[in-house]
């Protein structure tokens, strides 16, 4: 019988109507833990020295309830379709062909739409395209959803409508045209027929009108020795696939050098094939994306760098040319020398600012006869006058101007003389900028016209004569904006829409194809051949004078672009932000590169802190009587003595996040448009911290990374082991190699799909392109600076860079093969700490290093709840819900690859990129979760990619092409040095390189059996 007796631990409990009683009840822990005092901290919480026993103690309970709450999700309401358009089917995504062109970079596109969204940028990859997108471009999509851009219009700083614009233009114009007073139009290189023809109507209609065009960063010495020889103020094309010796004095043609999009003809000559690969010759001062692709590169200052130009003149022309004696000069003779052998195979390009010095590159290239220069099919990009502008500052300042409207420019940031520019604005009786940010210019004139990103935009381009190029908008516009276009017809007065006046300037082009066809290829190529005769110029003259170039004794400043950041317009972006750059491997930052035997002159340091941050000194820069103080400095193998580098497109203030205002101006010392100045320097206090990559997750150290042989050997040795050895482990005390000994079972994977990714060290150019691609296609979050130096980067793919030791890696091969014993002068303990210093002018290699979704995966054995596992299809799979972010597997992986969410990095305040804004979050990929904290990711080889391909091959009863297969990194990459596809598939392109000789695998004697190979590098030295 059971018992009806009440226990009772308490005289309280006697009193029915006691709320201490039910508290009791229904709470083991009568006050509250206070979990929010230190969860919600996040200073003090990683300063805490809480124990994870007490950590589980003190918040078990409350973390288990928290848990429970969030099983009850936020309600969300969709709303749906009212009348859904026929072109949009919800899951399934659209692409659009435009064309690109901001006046800086330009690209021919395919752009990828979700639901209405653009969401990423792809090559256009139709017969005609020419130009792929670079990281800057594929990031460019990101900026549509910039939350900084200017919104509606702008009249004295206050919210306006497009009717009082118009009417306070009108009649500005209408005063000016009484009164004979100057109009100018200020505006970058348009590049567009039916801009140009636009702007021509305007000044017509307003005959004191002056149209200047200006480039933040100028080729005007290289337009305007072009103009003098063949007339045509315009730049040559080169076409580097025709060239078997590439000589560059001072230009990065693999970098922005002329606009840039010169990789893919440039890696079609450096994969050995048939016996046959380019070889590629550099003289710079600082280290660059081509002198780091270079064959042999010589360190040289601007200075060195005519002097040498001069020489390679003379012996290719045969004209004597009086030069002084230069410090290399036996390898210059012999330079001029390969050249004249190459005969019309053979190629000069030079990126020096002055006139003389492009003179004397078309005056060699003619007298090669050289195929791979176009003086024909010219590019019609870098229009801007550099004395134009000039004139310009010069006339606002004397009150010349009446009316100023600007396009696309931000002079006031972008200007050495930007305040004597923003204090000529206040002269004018009406400023314009029209401008997709309030930015420094736009901040200060009388009317602030919000610009439409191009994504939204209707336009036309013609980059390469005879090549047109049709912009084409994907989204409805998101704010209240109007394009320079639309204005020009409203103020010309032309009813029509640019829409309407674009299509009907193109009746002229067209022949053969009609517009419909035009809009849908995104590109036409006229049939149309001109030709520009040369004329004749006084290059004798030109050489005698460039030989006069000497070093002033001081410093010599290189301004340069970099790879991430470019001219600085997209300097609100957080993904160009956080990529790190391809040569110093630093984010977030520019900084003055410096010589180490320049750097112990003016005690200026770099060293590493206990967790592989990088630490540097500050300096201060002057120029003339212009100073840039507290520039950080990184030590630069690589960089010619007596020169320092620094990078243009930092230091932005206006309409820019906080954490996106980093860096400093170097605009201010871009004097007369040179990017070559006389600089001193001078030390300050103070420590930089650099959020700098290159100490983490390195594979320095690990085996067999990079594989290099010569054009020599890689022709003439029959036996592929001696270039391409295979890794060897011993086996019942005999060497066997690594491939064929195995711990695990293998079963048949030749059954269906099988993917692998071939990597050509040879085609690889550092360019990041596939970085960013990655970012887009796979919502990889961005983390900030802090944490990036804190080695908490999230870049599914990152591109490793390697320095020599000594001159050559073949050098560090023979030195490390030398050692005996520990200790002495050949001890191995002493010789691998040397081996860690770079040369003065180290070899460099790039790698990409992804998850390489082994077969035999280290990280698949280790993970307690089989977060992690493997496909038949060869991919290595993580279960987002399954981890509990033990990270063991990132412990166990040899490639360190795998990243783990140390936060919640979206809808997060203390993260405040694109991921924390309603309009920032429209770039997000549907098809891919956005991971939570607490779990582990890393390179999926874009399997959402590859299933709908499968799915959309199912769907059309047909078999998938051998080719079809694509990443989001193999799509990116121009070079076509990342190849993806089935390796099943006999007839893919993956399948035969997979059987190269040149063929291998990363730290392949670990017997991980990835399905990502990489090529043997090979130098033609």
């Amino acid at each position: 019988m059971s018992s009806n007796k009440k226990y009772w631990k308490s005289v309280e409990e006697l009193n029915e109507n006691s709320s201490i009683v039910e508290t009791l009840r229904n709470n083991e822990f009568v006050e509250a833990i206070p979990t929010d005092e230190f969860l919600g901290d996040k200073d003090s919480l990683s300063n805490s020295s809480t124990t994870r026993r007490d950590f589980l103690k003190y918040v078990g309970f409350s973390t288990a309830a928290a848990s429970l709450a969030a099983c009850e999700g936020p309600v969300i309401k969709s709303i749906p379709y009212v009348v859904q358009p026929e072109q949009i089917i919800p899951g399934i995504a659209d692409y659009y062909a435009t064309s690109m062109f901001d006046g800086f970079d330009f690209a021919n596109l395919l752009v990828k739409t979700r639901e209405g969204r653009p969401i990423k940028i792809e090559n256009n990859t139709i017969e005609g395209a020419k130009f792929s997108a670079n990281a800057r471009v594929h990031a460019s999509v990101l900026s549509m959803y910039d939350n900084m851009r200017l919104k509606q219009p702008k009249v004295d700083q206050k919210d306006a409508t497009w009717s009082d614009v118009d009417a306070k233009v009108k009649a500005s114009l209408a005063d000016a045209k009484a009164t004979g007073a100057q109009v100018i139009l200020l505006t970058g290189t348009l590049a567009s027929p039916s801009t140009e023809k636009l702007v021509s109507e305007f000044l017509v209609n307003n005959p004191t009108a002056k149209h200047v065009v200006y480039d933040a960063v100028s080729s005007s010495e290289a337009l305007d020795a072009f103009e003098a020889v063949y007339g045509e103020r315009a730049l040559a094309e080169y076409e580097f696939e025709k060239a078997s010796t590439i000589v560059s004095v001072g230009a990065d043609f693999l970098g922005d050098w002329q606009g840039g999009g010169y990789d893919k003809a440039y890696a079609q000559g450096r994969v050995p094939k048939q016996g046959k690969m380019s070889k590629h010759i550099q003289m710079e001062a600082n280290m660059t994306l081509s002198g780091a692709a270079a064959d042999k590169r010589i360190p040289m200052s601007v200075a060195e760098q005519k002097q040498a130009l001069v020489k390679i003149f003379s012996i290719v022309t045969g004209t004597p040319v009086a030069v002084g004696k230069l410090s290399n000069e036996a390898e210059i003779v012999k330079i001029a020398g390969q050249l004249n052998q190459s005969g019309t195979k053979g190629v000069l390009v030079s990126g020096i600012d002055d006139k003389n010095a492009q003179l004397l590159v078309l005056a060699i290239n003619a007298k090669l006869n050289s195929e791979a220069f176009n003086p024909n099919q010219t590019r019609q990009i870098r229009k801007g006058s550099n004395q134009a502008v000039a004139q310009l500052v010069a006339d606002l300042n004397g009150g010349k101007v009446h009316t100023l409207i600007m396009s696309g420019v931000n002079p006031v940031y972008t200007l050495a003389e930007g305040k004597a520019f923003a204090d000529g604005l206040k002269k004018a009786k009406l400023s314009v900028a029209i401008s997709l940010k309030e930015d420094e210019t736009a901040s200060l004139t009388t009317i602030a016209a919000p610009a439409p990103h191009y994504l939204e935009s209707w336009g036309d381009v013609q980059i390469i004569k005879g090549t047109y190029g049709l912009t084409q908008p994907t989204i409805r516009p998101l704010f209240n904006t109007r394009q320079l276009q639309d204005n020009l017809l409203v103020w010309n007065g032309n009813a029509k829409t640019y829409y309407e006046y674009l299509k009907e300037s193109w009746t002229g082009v067209l022949v053969g194809k009609t517009w419909n066809q035009a809009v849908h290829d995104g590109i036409f190529v006229s049939a149309t051949v001109s030709s520009n005769v040369a004329t004749g110029a006084d290059f004798s003259a030109a050489a005698s004078a460039l030989a006069q170039a000497k070093s002033s004794g001081e410093l010599e400043l290189n301004l340069y672009t970099k790879t991430g950041m470019g001219d600085g317009q997209q300097a609100n972006n957080p993904w160009l932000q956080e990529f790190p750059d391809p040569i110093t491997r630093a984010s977030w930052d520019n900084y003055l590169t410096i010589s180490k035997a320049d750097a112990e002159k003016y005690g200026v340091e770099n060293h590493n802190v206990a967790n592989g941050g990088l630490n540097g000194s500050y300096v201060t820069v002057t120029v003339g009587g212009t100073k840039l103080e507290r520039v950080p400095v990184i030590i630069q193998p690589g960089q010619a003595k007596g020169t320092i580098g620094l990078a243009l497109g930092y230091g932005k203030k206006a309409a820019l996040k906080e954490a996106m205002q980093v860096g400093v101006n170097a605009y201010t010392l871009y004097k007369g448009f040179n990017a070559t100045q006389f600089a001193s320097i001078g030390l300050e206090s103070g420590e930089h911290e650099f959020a700098c990559v290159q100490l983490q997750k390195t594979l320095m150290g690990r085996g067999d990374i990079i594989k290099e042989t010569t054009l020599d050997i890689f022709l003439n040795e029959k036996d592929t082991k001696k270039w391409n050895p295979p890794p060897m482990v011993s086996m019942d005390h005999k060497p066997i190699e690594a491939t064929k000994v195995d711990l695990w079972e293998s079963f048949d994977r030749s059954v269906g799909h099988h993917f692998n990714l071939s990597i050509d060290l040879n085609s690889c150019t550092g360019c990041g392109a596939c970085v960013i691609a990655c970012h887009a296609e796979n919502n990889v979050p961005v983390v900030g600076k802090t944490e990036v130096r804190r080695s908490r980067d999230m870049h599914w793919l990152r591109i490793d860079r390697y320095y020599s030791s000594e001159d050559t890696f073949a050098g560090d091969n023979k030195k490390k093969d030398e050692f005996n014993g520990l200790t002495g002068d050949k001890g191995s303990l002493s010789g691998f700490g040397e081996l860690e210093s770079p040369a003065d002018n180290p070899q460099v290699a790039f790698q990409p290093v992804m998850c390489q979704h082994c077969n035999h995966a280290p990280c698949e054995t280790v993970c307690p709840v089989a977060a992690t596992s493997h496909s038949r299809q060869g991919q290595n799979h993580m279960a987002y819900n399954r981890c509990v972010g033990t990270r063991y597997c990132a412990n166990n992986c040899p490639y360190k690859v795998r990243r783990f969410n140390w936060f919640l990095y979206n809808k997060n305040n203390e993260f405040d990129f694109h991921m924390n804004d309603d309009l920032g979050r429209m770039v997000l990929n549907p098809d891919v979760n956005v991971r939570s904290r607490g779990v582990m990711e890393k390179c999926s080889m874009c399997i959402q990619m590859t299933q709908a391909t499968i799915l959309k091959a199912k769907k059309e009863g047909r078999q998938v092409n051998a080719d079809e297969f694509q990443t989001a990194c193999s799509n990116a990459c121009s070079t076509g040095a990342l190849a993806f596809g089935d390796v099943n598939n006999k007839e893919s392109e993956v399948a035969k390189l997979v059987e190269d000789d040149r063929m291998y695998h990363l730290l392949e004697h670990v017997g991980t059996k990835p399905n990502v190979f990489y090529h043997v590098k090979v130098r033609n030295t």
